[in-house]
């Protein structure tokens, strides 16, 4: 017998994961803050609830996809959160991206109330929550994993078990370091090539079949050159990432010099008003400095 789910959190992703858990023939349990956020969903047959504690006492695997630690915290640990609702052998699954420090904070709460969690952050973007083919890296009990797989398999096609709790938050920090630095590598190197008079698409071209290759060239490369920042990652989601990353690296006492160059550029982007566009938009503001239009 499959497993009943709760889904909280319907924004681009949580929606786009939810209705794939409905496709896959899961009875489904649904909260979010704003009533109207659930109204495709229901109409698609899942079950409607008041607030996360009601839907916990519903559902065996419990997922969570909010914006921000705070918000992680107030939905599973907060006034009718989902701790008080629970069963016990429930399993709470948070696809959000936050502090790893606070998700093992929040896993030990609920383990004294018998409930496991797995950490599952995801990359992959809106489109591939919507094609179920995202990246999840999860941080939680080996055994309590194995048990959830087959649900996260609908979601995701790169599914990998990183390490006990947090660690799936570890690696979503460790993503969002290296596409940061990314996106600027590639906006500097389509600034040098336009201020050089030479064609910045055909550059990518070139670079596309030798090791300066990625998909971050690929999709972003391509979204710079015709100025298409619709989002499939805002930037003010990824600057909140960013201030997580800085957060977590200073509870560590670790340097990276590199990274808190690139979350200027982002805090830069959001400062100038772009923060509802894609981070991949950050070239513009290399566009702007040196004079040059990369299409």
């Amino acid at each position: 017998m499959k497993p009943i789910i709760g889904y909280i959190g319907l924004g681009v992703m949580g929606n786009a994961c939810a209705n794939n858990l409905l496709k896959a023939g899961y009875s489904l349990h649904i909260y979010a803050r704003r009533p109207e956020q659930m109204q495709g969903l229901v109409q698609a047959g899942a079950q409607p609830s008041p607030s996360p504690q009601s839907l916990a006492q519903s559902c065996d695997i419990i997922f969570t996809n909010v914006s921000d630690t705070s918000d992680v915290q107030q939905v599973i640990l907060g006034e009718q959160g989902v701790i008080l609702g629970a069963k016990a052998g429930s399993v709470v699954v948070d696809m959000s991206t936050i502090l790893p420090s606070a998700s093992r904070q929040i896993a030990a709460a609920l383990a004294e109330k018998n409930v496991e969690m797995l950490d599952a952050p995801v990359s992959g973007g809106s489109q591939g929550a919507i094609d179920g083919t995202l990246s999840i890296m999860v941080g939680g009990k080996a055994a309590v994993f194995q048990r959830v797989l087959p649900v996260l398999q609908v979601m995701g096609k790169n599914i990998v078990h990183i390490g006990d709790s947090g660690a799936g938050q570890v690696a979503k920090a460790c993503n969002q370091i290296i596409v940061t630095q990314t996106l600027a590598a590639i906006a500097e190197a389509f600034t040098l090539a336009t201020a050089a008079g030479v064609d910045a698409g055909k550059v990518r071209q070139a670079l596309l079949g030798g090791f300066a290759g990625s998909r971050m060239l690929d999709v972003h490369g391509q979204r710079m050159l015709t100025h298409n920042y619709m989002p499939g990652f805002k930037a003010q989601l990824h600057q909140k990432d960013m201030q997580i990353v800085q957060q977590f690296a200073a509870e560590l006492g670790v340097d990276l010099p590199s990274t808190d160059l690139v979350t200027g550029y982002i805090n830069a982007l959001v400062e100038a008003g772009l923060g509802e566009q894609d981070s991949a938009a950050m070239a513009t503001l290399f566009e702007q400095k040196a004079g040059v239009n990369f299409g």
